[in-house]
């Protein structure tokens, strides 16, 4: 009796299980879930930065100008979050602050501290923070001379200065640094996986330890990974070359 052919399916997960060294099959059914952590990796990524973002700006610009009160514990804040690994910052709000009892009385305790989600958005912000802070200060202390003294020139009061001169020139110049602080955070965010959020590399880990496989899942989440540093480098390739158009020679 002749044996039905096979679907094209069934053809596929033939040789996904028997031939193929990655069961990329198996990767398939539960690509869904790869999606899902790549879509909590951006969240988190993306809202840490935007906030830590913002708070560096001003701290910035109390480092490069040496405001008495303010930068000696600015520095102390930049140097705790840039001289500690992340994991150790992350473990330590997460874990470390349920050892209080009063934070664990404290209102913020059940919608906030006791949730992972919130524990790792405050850790990250804080961690990028005291990166962006340290880079866009040196931005805006090599400000160059002339612009600033255009700027007086004009009229303009400190604050118009440092809004209209200062920051965009110092934006600019941290752009390329910038971009690279945008990946190290997204690589960076493996660390949800610990506090017991499925990021991409969580996901991975779920994949191989159900289905008792090796690499399977750690593979795929190094893929997800390589694509969204791609859309990342892009992005900025684009951002730079319409930021620093002016700085790129003129054909004659």
């Amino acid at each position: 009796m002749a044996q039905p052919e096979r679907t094209l399916v069934e053809y596929l997960v033939h040789v996904s299980e028997n031939y193929s060294p990655l069961d990329f099959m198996l990767i398939a059914d539960h690509i869904d879930k790869f999606l899902y952590g790549s879509l909590l990796t951006l969240q988190i990524t993306a809202l840490s930065l935007l906030i830590g973002g913002v708070m560096a700006v001003p701290l910035a610009v109390a480092r490069a100008y040496r405001l008495r009160w303010f930068n000696g514990p600015i520095w102390a804040f930049t140097y705790f979050f840039r001289g500690t690994p992340l994991l150790v910052q992350t473990y330590l709000i997460y874990y470390g602050l349920a050892q209080f009892d009063f934070v664990r009385d404290s209102f913020l305790w059940r919608p906030i501290l006791s949730n992972a989600w919130w524990c790792a958005l405050i850790t990250f912000s804080l961690n990028t923070a005291g990166y962006t802070t340290e880079f866009l200060r040196g931005a805006i202390e090599n400000t160059p001379h002339g612009e600033v003294e255009a700027g007086r020139a004009c009229g303009m009061s400190p604050v118009k200065l440092m809004w209209r001169i200062v920051l965009p020139s110092a934006f600019r110049r941290a752009l390329p640094a910038y971009s690279n602080e945008v990946i190290f955070m997204l690589h960076s965010s493996v660390v949800l996986s610990t506090i017991t959020l499925q990021d991409i590399l969580g996901v991975g880990r779920w994949l191989n330890g159900r289905y008792y496989l090796a690499y399977e899942g750690f593979i795929t989440a190094m893929l997800f990974y390589m694509v969204l540093v791609f859309l990342i480098s892009q992005g900025f390739r684009v951002w730079e070359k319409y930021w620093l158009g002016h700085l790129r020679p003129r054909e004659e």
